[in-house]
């Protein structure tokens, strides 16, 4: 099984347990709060109070340009692109990312730690950044930080090990929390199921039998999209 495969196994299986030893802020909502609902908006469903902390959050920066490319090429290491869908790139998750060290601001300094941390590995052992490093080059550094023993707490390993775990959790969730990720996954959403009705032998052995009338309003697939009408007494119309 390759990496990808192992990693959407563990997503469907398990689900993303991204920022598990973070944690998340939580603040309480009002009841009746508005909800922006206007599709035009790029933050669908958000509150007042929400988008006004999305656009402060949005104007702040956490990473420089060299950081940036310093996540995304290790984003692709943790996570490699495939077509036709792409990979955390496409996916956009080291926007993500950058937005989640804001949005968390503990998560910073374990990131920003862990990306000077890779390039001085990089630099002693080859002589460059990891972002210009070889992948077999950049795979080499993170072998010796993507496992820890799982009788200590993560938070009590080193920096380095904890850099990469925080890391591989925010780019698989981003991932598949995407777009490009769902895609991946081929989860096309909630999709009605056919419906035959209660199976005849079933129906014999308690002795009950379906009205004609209405089984065939209630099975028949090509009325699916009709909705069932009453009259003033009950009765059954469409």
């Amino acid at each position: 099984m390759d990496r990808r495969k192992s990693i959407q196994t563990l997503i469907l299986g398990a689900g993303a347990s991204a920022l598990a030893f973070h944690g998340c802020n939580t603040e309480d909502k009002t009841p009746n709060e508005e909800i922006i609902t206007s599709e035009d908006t790029k933050y669908f469903g958000r509150t007042p109070k929400e988008l006004e902390r999305i656009e402060k959050l949005n104007a702040e920066q956490t990473f420089n340009e060299h950081e940036m490319e310093t996540i995304a090429a290790l984003s692709v290491v943790i996570l490699p692109p495939k077509e036709p869908h792409g990979g955390p790139i496409e996916a956009e998750v080291p926007e993500m990312i950058e937005f989640m060290s804001k949005d968390i601001p503990d998560m910073a300094p374990t990131l920003l730690g862990g990306l000077m941390w890779l390039d001085h590995k990089s630099n002693k052992e080859f002589g460059t950044e990891f972002k210009s490093a070889t992948l077999e080059q950049k795979k080499q550094i993170c072998d010796q930080i993507c496992w820890h023993d799982p009788e200590i707490s993560i938070d009590e390993q080193p920096l380095e090990i904890q850099f990469f775990a925080l890391m591989r959790n925010l780019t698989v969730t981003g991932y598949y929390t995407s777009k490009v990720g769902i895609a991946d996954l081929g989860y096309k959403g909630n999709m009605p199921n056919v419906w035959d009705g209660v199976p005849q032998e079933v129906l014999d052995k308690h002795g009950v039998a379906y009205d004609p009338e209405w089984i065939a309003k209630c099975v028949d697939q090509s009325k699916r999209g009709v909705i069932a009408e009453w009259d003033e007494k009950g009765n059954l119309l469409t």
